[in-house]
């Protein structure tokens, strides 16, 4: 055993997350090591997807020259100040897994991170709150005050389902096509890999069965890409025009392998009551997702777990809740925002990954958080957020989550602060942590009430602005600004939306800037101008 000294922060796992927290720490000059059980960055691209093509949009030609504007559609670059985008490596809309692999070990190495390669932590320990010591598989032991744990969800999820462990699974099945010849297949799950899965099999299966609880969800239509997005469901035309495949809904009760090595699965079907059906196959494979594997830590720094124990509990600041000083970046922080927003994927959780290093600097380090200072006036105040909305890719891509903050100060004087997470600045600014306050706004884009209800393609529920110059009826992508006072409640005391607009372009000076001018100007102060005094407006009866 080796002691390796210690650092101000490990980080560990060095995928996409545990780059993108390295260069933030790099870049604000933090001690800080980068520990990865490979031998180069992003193992899990190198078997994952198991069909080697990603799913996240690499848009190259967009018609823009602003780089900030052409990261909305590049859903694979980390961010950076000048380093590698993605875009260069691949021209495919849907790339190849392998070029995003060497895309992350030229980030890694374009950028300088401090990485050190074959090193699996396999246990982490703490004692009376001091530092953590992480020991390796070869005895050595790295102590760290603060530890960012960026492993993704690297085990497999096996739903409870008796007899589960005699099926095969996603993450080690076979992919070629000609092995399921003439076979009966049924594939247990609803996501994209049960259907990438499928899809593989159109070819070759005589049958082909995707089972799972609950309706089957398009991405189109809740507008949450983990659910099951276009490029996958060719698969749902071989259901629907009746080619010998289907898609079950209900749960599966048991799979029972027969001498033969072929199996009977007992399936309850949701749409005819307490119906159990048994249904031969020759295979059966679990596609059922991924969850965050805890067994390195010692029961004193044990995280808690949460949704099936399948990522870790985690607080508004991306810290562990019962363990101080752990927090976590990347896929497995998606339990703030589960199948609403995008922190589980890169293009979401690459905007996490920066405000949680802010987190830090302000916590640990004593800075604030960037902001500038504005006018104490409606139009000031209203022109920033246009500007904002109209080219932001953070608030674009982690909608609803990440807001832009107009902070009022009971001296009157306004800040404007960029991508701070809506839960963590209610708490805050309850703390104190922004100031004193008369009140504060946020601005998001969000999708309207209920917008997955609505079949997006359905003419007959389309508005025009002339119907609703409000905006509050729109359901597609649009900016929502919102008055809070610092009463810890988190609660709005007004709201305002702005129209949605096909082209996301909200600059219109009668549709967009004028109403949302409107709005400021009388929730600001009585008129146009906060200088006598900063006193806020009061809220309308």
């Amino acid at each position: 055993m080796s002691d390796l000294g210690q650092v101000d922060y490990l980080v560990i796992g060095g995928g996409p997350a545990g780059l993108q927290a390295g260069y933030f720490l790099e870049k604000n000059g933090r001690d800080y090591l980068i520990v990865e059980q490979s031998n180069a960055p992003g193992a899990f691209f190198t078997r994952f997807p198991r069909h080697r093509t990603l799913i996240s949009s690499n848009k190259v030609h967009t018609g823009w020259s602003d780089p900030e504007m052409r990261l909305r559609v590049d859903w694979n670059s980390l961010l950076s100040d000048g380093g590698p985008l993605f875009t260069t490596y691949s021209p495919r809309y849907f790339p190849p897994a392998g070029d995003f692999v060497r895309y992350l070990a030229d980030f890694a190495r374009t950028q300088g991170l401090h990485i050190r390669f074959n090193t699996r932590v396999v246990r982490i320990a703490r004692s009376q709150g001091g530092p953590f010591a992480a020991t390796d598989q070869h005895g050595n032991v790295v102590r760290a005050r603060r530890v960012i744990v960026a492993t993704g969800v690297s085990q497999p999820y096996i739903p409870p389902i008796e007899g589960a462990e005699e099926a095969e699974r996603y993450d080690t099945v076979t992919v070629d096509p000609a092995d399921f010849t003439d076979q009966r297949v049924l594939i247990i799950g609803r996501g994209n890999s049960a259907f990438e899965t499928a899809d593989n099999l159109i070819e070759t299966a005589a049958v082909i069965h995707v089972a799972g609880p609950g309706s089957l969800k398009l991405a189109w239509r809740t507008h949450f890409v983990g659910h099951l997005r276009a490029v996958n469901n060719n698969f749902l035309d071989t259901y629907q025009l009746k080619s010998q495949n289907a898609v079950l809904d209900g749960d599966i009760l048991r799979i029972a392998r027969k001498p033969d090595g072929t199996y009977v699965v007992s399936v309850k079907f949701s749409r005819v009551a307490e119906v159990v059906k048994d249904i031969p196959y020759d295979r059966v494979v679990l596609a059922t997702g991924f969850r965050f594997d805890a067994s390195m830590f010692d029961d004193d720094c044990r995280p808690d777990l949460v949704i099936k124990d399948r990522f870790p509990r985690l607080t508004n600041e991306w810290e562990s809740v019962n363990v101080p000083d752990l927090y976590f970046a990347g896929t497995i922080t998606q339990s703030l925002d589960f199948k609403k927003s995008t922190s589980g994927f890169i293009h979401g959780f690459r905007y996490g990954v920066k405000a949680l290093s802010r987190i830090l600097e302000r916590r640990y380090h004593d800075r604030e958080w960037p902001h500038t200072a504005l006018p104490a006036a409606a139009g000031a105040v209203s022109e920033a957020v246009v500007a904002r909305v109209n080219r932001t890719s953070a608030l674009w891509q982690l909608f609803g989550f990440l807001g832009d903050a107009v902070l009022v100060g009971t001296d009157g004087e306004v800040r404007y602060c960029d991508e701070v997470p809506v839960a963590h600045l209610h708490e805050a600014v309850t703390r104190g942590e922004f100031g004193s306050l008369a009140s504060y706004f946020t601005v998001t884009l969000e999708y309207g009430a209920d917008h997955d209800q609505v079949d997006p393609f359905d003419v007959t529920v389309s508005r025009t602005p002339q119907q609703d110059t409000s905006g509050l009826d729109a359901r597609y992508l649009h900016p929502v600004v919102r008055q809070f006072l610092p009463d810890g409640t988190g609660k709005p005391v007004a709201e305002h939306h702005i129209t949605e607009n096909l082209e996301n372009e909200w600059d219109d000076p009668d549709v967009h800037v004028g109403p949302l001018r409107s709005f400021l100007g009388s929730r600001l102060s009585v008129g146009d101008d906060l200088s006598a005094g900063g006193k806020l407006a009061a809220p309308p009866a």
